[in-house]
């Protein structure tokens, strides 16, 4: 039976999408593999998958080109400890970043973005762990809303941050493109099956 491997990072849920392709594409098994986002490029580059639900941003260039569909945008948000001034924020209003200038940042946001303030050393982590720093009352995270859900707490908050969003995006190796890949890109763009590409 023909496969097709597709890793995704945490905070993606490609079940929906996975739902699909089986009720089309019965004869090709599809196996979902999880992937920490340090290694979204690497398992397309080792073979270890054909294609990745990613996190931008990603090097589409280098070793090889990659293809690129961007998917959906990701709301940042800010994840304190339940005592923290941000849990009395309003949720549908994003926190301008001046408002944590005075915080420390349990894990460096990707954008580079750091509070004002002197920052601890703080060790690397996980974001689950970082989260359990911040419940704690050490300090922040920022992440995708995504990623605070995926590893909610009770003794912690998050409210939206004025941040530019994450993307997540449909990548594979431009040389290994073929039917199946486009089969794929079809799905998770929600093309019938009757449509053309």
């Amino acid at each position: 039976m023909q496969e097709l491997r597709v890793a995704f990072v945490p905070g993606v849920t490609p079940d929906k999408w996975a739902r699909v392709w089986r009720e089309r594409n019965p004869r090709i098994r599809l196996r979902l593999l999880p992937v920490e986002e340090e290694r979204q490029r690497a398992v397309l580059d080792d073979g270890t998958a054909d294609m990745a639900l990613a996190r931008l941003p990603v090097d589409l260039e280098s070793p090889a080109p990659l293809h690129c569909v961007r998917l959906y945008d990701e709301v940042p948000v800010v994840v304190a400890s339940r005592d923290h001034f941000v849990a009395a924020a309003d949720p549908d209003s994003p926190i301008p970043l001046a408002d944590l200038a005075d915080e420390q940042l349990v894990l460096p946001h990707p954008s580079g973005w750091t509070p004002a303030t002197e920052q601890l050393p703080f060790p690397g982590m996980t974001v689950k762990d970082a989260i359990e720093v911040a419940a704690a009352g050490t300090g922040i995270v920022i992440v995708p809303m995504s990623l605070a859900r995926l590893h909610r707490r009770k003794d912690v908050v998050h409210r939206p941050v004025e941040m530019e969003p994450t993307t997540v995006a449909l990548v594979w190796l431009r040389e290994a493109d073929g039917p199946v890949h486009q089969d794929f890109v079809g799905v998770v763009r929600g093309r019938r099956a009757s449509s053309s590409r």
